[in-house]
C-alpha cells in the first residue's frame, strides 16, 4: 500500500493512498477493530465484503463495522486511488451517546448494504474525503477531520433511512451463503471437510469458492475472526483463557502463538 498522506490520533486514523501499478495479490483480506469508511477515487477494482462483491465507481463509499472482513480486488493495471477513515465508537459517542449515527454500521447483516453511491450521498463525497484525508497538521487538522466526519456520518445515516429492506435480504449467491454460514458458526468446532459437506462440495471446491469470495482461505478467515473477537473480550476484562475458549480455541498455547503473531503483543499486554 502506497500511503501518500495519513493522520493518526487515539480515536481517528485517515489515509490517502495511491498505487500506480497495483497487483491484486498485494491486497489481502483484513478486518479492523474500529469502524471504517472507504472512498474509491479511481482505478479498475471491486470490493469484497464478507463474500459480497461491490462494483466501484468514482465516489463509491463503503462502510465496515469492526471485524467485518473486506478486501479490494484489482481488475486492471490502472492507478488505484482511494481514501479511508477509521474511527472508534468512543469518538462518536461523545456527540452521539445513543449511537444513532452508527445504525448503518451495526443494524444490518454482515456484508449487506455496505455500498453507498456518490449520488446517493449528495455528490460531495470526494471533496469531503479530500478535506479529511489531505493537507494540514496538528489541532487544526484534527478539528477538520472531526467536523467533516460527523457530517459524513449524518449523510450516510440519512441515506440508510431511505433504503428499503431489499438491501439486507439474505444472500442468494453460493459464495455469500458459505461466508454467512461460517460466520454463524464461527466459534463452534469447525473443519473444512465438515463445512464443505454441508454444501455438498468437496473440500477443495469449498476452499476455492470461499477464497474467491473473501480473499482468504477458510481457515485463515476463521482464525482472524476468532482472534479479533477474543482480543475485544480480553480488552473488556475477560481472562485470556476464558476468552480463547469462548472464541473457539481449544488449545491455549496455539491461541497464544497466533495472538502474538497477529497483534504483536501478548494477551496479558492487552489486558493492561
Amino acid at each position: 500500500m502506497n500511503i501518500l498522506e495519513e493522520f493518526n490520533s487515539e480515536e481517528v486514523y485517515t489515509r490517502y493512498a495511491v498505487d500506480e501499478k497495483p497487483a491484486d495479490d498485494s491486497f489481502t483480506m483484513h478486518v479492523h477493530e474500529r469502524c471504517e469508511i472507504y472512498c474509491f477515487v479511481s482505478g479498475e477494482a471491486e470490493y469484497l465484503v464478507e463474500g459480497t462483491r461491490y462494483p466501484l465507481k468514482a465516489g463509491s463509499v463503503l462502510i465496515m463495522r469492526p471485524a467485518e472482513s473486506h478486501k479490494p480486488k484489482i481488475l486492471g493495471s490502472g492507478k488505484y486511488e482511494r481514501y479511508a477513515v477509521n474511527f472508534s465508537l468512543s469518538f462518536v459517542e461523545r456527540l452521539d451517546p445513543r449511537r444513532i449515527l452508527m445504525s448503518p454500521f451495526f443494524e444490518r447483516p454482515l456484508g449487506r448494504g455496505n455500498l453507498y453511491g456518490a449520488p446517493e450521498l449528495g455528490g460531495e463525497v470526494l471533496r469531503l474525503f479530500g478535506k479529511m484525508c489531505r493537507g494540514g497538521k496538528g489541532y487544526e487538522r484534527q478539528l477538520e477531520i472531526s467536523t467533516r466526519l460527523f457530517l459524513l456520518l449524518e449523510m450516510i445515516y440519512k441515506s440508510y433511512l431511505k433504503r428499503g429492506t431489499a438491501e439486507y435480504a439474505p444472500p442468494t449467491e453460493l459464495s455469500e451463503q458459505l461466508v454467512t454460514y461460517v460466520n454463524n458458526h464461527i466459534f463452534e468446532e469447525l473443519s473444512i471437510p465438515m463445512l464443505a459437506e454441508n454444501f455438498f462440495l468437496s473440500a477443495s471446491q469449498f476452499g476455492r469458492v470461499f477464497r474467491q469470495a473473501t480473499g482468504a482461505t477458510p481457515w485463515e478467515y476463521i482464525i482472524i475472526k476468532r482472534l479479533t473477537a477474543a482480543r475485544e473480550k480480553i480488552r473488556c476484562g475477560e481472562p485470556a483463557g476464558i476468552a480463547a475458549e469462548s472464541c473457539g480455541f481449544s488449545d491455549y498455547s496455539a491461541f497464544y502463538r497466533a495472538y502474538v503473531k497477529r497483534f504483536g503483543c501478548s494477551p496479558k499486554d492487552d489486558m493492561k
